[in-house]
């Protein structure tokens, strides 16, 4: 998505999420959101970026605590009212197809770790859209190729002003 729009800042709070980890110990459950120091560095991040760069921001992240979610975007939302919330939501079958095939770290134990991690949250994850906010944008990223789907999210972010 960011080769199709170059003046788009991407800040993955995932990779906020994984220095967290290292850093840290982490709560009983595991997930690193459940930390309030990820939430409030995943907002202050936001805020350094937004006060040295003018370019849209993205935030690729899945937030299933509505709790969590709120404090986002409300963090957000005090930082750059202009944000649109997008969820991308697919079929149980395919998501899990997905993660099962996707690497996300070289070292395959620690891929291996990640990969029965979110399986096990797949069921958390897909019911969170049920609690979304009336103002996200939902879009089936079973229906569209990566291509689609990243023209729908910038043409939502050309169209929110």
């Amino acid at each position: 998505m960011i080769s199709l729009s170059p003046p788009t800042i991407c800040n993955s709070a995932e990779e906020i999420g994984f220095v967290v980890k290292e850093t840290v110990p982490m709560p009983a459950s595991g997930d690193y959101q459940d930390l309030p120091l990820w939430r409030g560095l995943t907002i202050a991040a936001v805020r350094e970026i937004r006060r040295n760069y003018s370019q849209d921001i993205i935030i690729p992240m899945t937030l299933v605590h509505p709790d969590y979610l709120t404090e986002i975007l409300d963090g957000v939302r005090r930082i750059d009212d202009q944000l649109l919330h997008i969820f991308l939501t697919l079929n149980e079958d395919l998501l899990r197809h997905r993660i099962a095939n996707q690497t996300m770290h070289p070292d395959p134990n620690r891929n291996a770790e990640i990969r029965e991690w979110r399986l096990a949250n797949v069921a958390r994850c897909l019911a969170a859209r049920e609690r979304l906010p009336c103002t996200t944008r939902v879009l089936d990223s079973g229906a569209h190729t990566s291509d689609e789907l990243a023209a729908m999210v910038l043409d939502g972010i050309d169209g929110r002003t």
